[in-house]
Parts: structure tokens; sequence; C-alpha cells
């Protein structure tokens, strides 16, 4: 029962909308025919009589009064299209008179803006694609509608020989079966094509009103769309040259003030334990041993700050790996929500990974809290990353402060980056970087 009502209930909803849609075409054209006669009077007598009497100032007011009434014409058709191109297009942005021009400039404005001309030209020529469209839309309905009911008036029509029907001129015959299937097989072919044709007649004048009433706005808001763009490609890439250079700094400090200082200590230790040998042996030993210590440190060292640059669990088990092990190092207990996904961009999976990191050095040496709560999820739209924490809060994205460079390191993965920290209050930091 499943099977035969499914169909049942689809064709009608199919019906519907085709025949809607025929009837928003139709209706579309046969209103645009005496619309655009209207417009075409209007807009050509208003037009020549403001040029011809523009000389002597009096054609200059109606000139304008001609625009401003195709820029009404222009909205109206602007609604008229949207049932049939689906979408509302946006609305220009007119020209506007300067908060400080003179009554004459405030008049004159519309003469000076470029779509307010265009929306005169479109109501000036919109009568050839309207006429058009409407004369091939009349020829298909009637075609149709008289086609399919022949049967019905084929009776009215006087017969003599001096009015011959169509297919008796054709040669096919003036019998009462030819007539009749030969009308019926022309009212099936308007019928079948009536659907397409009419849709390609309505986009044929909507188009027309289209590029000239809103291609020059649509072409703008490319534009601006792309400069946009070029401007969030050049933000993203000074902000990924600046989170390098605050990580190469970071890196440079870090080896200065750690390993670099105990690789110097342990060649004074060798060099001291290389004097002792010969006169304190035991001394020397002692030397060594502390060396050794010293070189043991410094690996691990070296270990942590490799870590957090890229650290191999990352690169060989993934990002729920590297955090679990990122937690376990911390100082500060972690509840660490990380449930399991698939492999992500090596890129995306190394800034995840930094984040985290980053915050919860932060957190161990800025905040004084007692616990940290991370949590890294996969979203529809992308990666969603909160740490938070109970300490004193107050921290900043301020230039100078430890999460700037983090800032930086997410804009330039194309993310975005949030942070909370009232006085007192805790720390909640909140990244989204995209798929």
């Amino acid at each position: 029962m499943t099977t035969t009502s499914a169909p049942a209930e689809y064709a009608p909803g199919l019906a519907q909308r085709l025949l809607r849609r025929l009837g928003q075409d139709t209706l579309y054209i046969l209103v645009g025919f005496p619309l655009g006669l209207v417009t075409l009077v209007l807009c050509m007598v208003g037009f020549f009589f403001g040029i011809g009497a523009a000389i002597i100032w009096v054609g200059v007011p109606a000139l304008v009064g001609t625009i401003m009434l195709a820029r009404g014409f222009a909205t109206l058709e602007r609604a008229r299209m949207v049932p049939i191109l689906g979408r509302r297009l946006p609305h220009p942005a007119y020209k506007r008179a300067a908060p400080d021009a003179s009554i004459a400039g405030r008049a004159l404005t519309p003469l000076s803006d470029g779509q307010s001309w265009l929306d005169l030209v479109h109501g000036m020529f919109r009568f050839i694609p309207s006429t058009i469209s409407f004369a091939f839309a009349i020829v298909w309905w009637v075609g149709a509608l008289a086609g399919l009911t022949f049967p019905l008036w084929d009776w009215s029509i006087p017969r003599g020989p001096d009015n011959q029907d169509l297919p008796e001129l054709l040669g096919l015959g003036s019998h009462y079966s030819t007539r009749i299937a030969f009308h019926m097989a022309l009212g099936f072919f308007f019928a079948g094509t009536l659907l397409p044709v009419i849709r390609g007649l309505a986009m044929l004048e909507a188009g027309f009103a289209r590029g000239l009433l809103s291609g020059v706005n649509e072409l703008r808001e490319q534009v601006a769309s792309a400069e946009a763009a070029r401007d969030t490609a050049q933000a993203q890439k000074a902000a990924a040259v600046s989170a390098e250079a605050t990580a190469l700094r970071r890196l440079e400090r870090d080896i200065h003030d750690g390993p670099q200082q105990r690789l110097v200590r342990l060649a004074m230790d060798l060099g001291r334990a290389q004097q002792q040998f010969s006169t304190d042996p035991e001394a020397a030993k002692a030397t060594v041993a502390e060396a050794l210590t010293q070189t043991r440190e410094t690996l691990d060292e070296l270990r942590a700050l490799s870590r957090g640059i890229a650290p191999p669990i990352l690169v060989d088990r993934g990002l729920q790996a590297a955090l679990t092990a990122l937690a376990g190092r911390s100082t500060i207990p972690v509840d660490l929500d990380a449930p399991p996904i698939a492999r992500l961009d090596a890129a995306l999976e190394t800034t995840a990974y930094f984040v985290v990191a980053e915050a919860l050095t932060n957190v161990a040496k800025h905040s004084y809290a007692g616990e940290v709560q991370v949590s890294v999820r996969r979203a529809s739209t992308g990666l969603l990353i909160t740490v938070a924490d109970d300490g004193v809060g107050g921290a900043s994205l301020a230039k100078g402060h430890g999460l700037a460079g983090l800032s930086d390191r997410v804009e330039a993965a194309g993310g975005v980056m949030s942070l909370e920290s009232p006085a007192g209050g805790g720390t909640t930091l909140t990244v989204a970087l995209p798929l």
C-alpha cells in the first residue's frame, strides 16, 4: 500500500507546481504587454519633451519627473520578477544628494545617476521583449486550447467551395476524421510545448529587465565581494606572518633560556672534569655525573619544545591522542571532552593542537585555576574548540599579551576566536576553525 500511495501523493504536488509556474509566467507576460505600452508612451513623451524644451529650462523638471517615473516602473518590475526568477533582486543604491546641497542640486541629482538612466532605457525599450513574449504566448495558448477543443466547435465553421479547411489546403483531404485528427495533433503539439515555451518567453522578458534594472548593481556587489575576499586573504596572510614570527621569537627565547644555558653549563662542567681527571679523579667523576644529568634535562627540554611545534603523536595517531597526551602533561587538572573524529587536514590538526597547548600554557602561567575544561568537537561547518578555566580571569587579546599570537594563528587558518574573561570570573576561550 505504501508503494502505490507514494506516487499518487507526489504526482498532484508536481502537477500543482507546474500549473502554478505556468500561471505565474503567463500572468507575467500578459500584464507586461499593456504595462510596456504605458511605460513606452510616458517615458518617450517625457524624455523627448524634456530634451526638446531643456533650452528654455522648462524641460529640465519634465526630464527629472520622467526619470523618477521610470524609477517607479523599475521598482514595480523588480517586484514582478520575484516569482519568475525565484528570488528577490537587491534594490540598487541610487545616488543621493549631498547633505549641504541646495534645492536645485537635490532636484537635479537623479540626472547624474547612472542607474536612473538605465531605468529610463528599460522603460523606453521594454516594449520590444514584452511584445515578442505576448505574441508568442497568445499563439501557443490559442493553438493549445483551439486544437484540443476543435471537435466541440468544428460544426460552427462554414464550409464550401470557396472556404476550404487547412487540411484540405495541405492536400490531406476534407473528411471529418481527417480534420479532427489534424487539429487535435496541432493542439497536442502546442499543449505539450506550452510550459517550456511560456517559461522561456517569461525568462526572456525578465532577463532583459534584470540586465538593465539590476545588472550594474549585481556587478558592483560581485566586485565588492571580490574585494572583501581579497582583503580577507591579505589579513590571513598578514596574520600568518605575524603568527610565525611570534612562534619563532618564542622558540628562540625558550631555546636561549633553557637548552642553550644548559649546554653552556655542560661545556663548562666537561672542561672542569677534564682538568680534574689528573688531580682529583673522584671530583671528576662527580662532575661528569652532573654533566650527564644536565644532558638528560637538556634532551627533555628539547623534546618538550619539539612537541610544541609538531608532536610525533599528532602526526602518527591524530588529534585526539595528541590532546590526551597534552592534557596528561598539564600541571592543572584537565577535563578533556574530545570524542574520536576522522583525520583532518594536517594544517588544521596542527592549529587545533597549538590552540589547546597555548591555552593550557597560559592557564598554567597566569590563571591560578584549579581546573580547566577542554572541549574539541567537529561540527557541520568546522572544528569548535573551547577552553574554560575557573581562574582569576582578566585575560586579553590585545597586542603584547600571551593570546595575541594565538589570535594571529587562528586568523591565519581562516578561523575566528572569542574570549570571555571577566575579572574574578574565570576565562573561556572559544575558537572555530573551518574544515
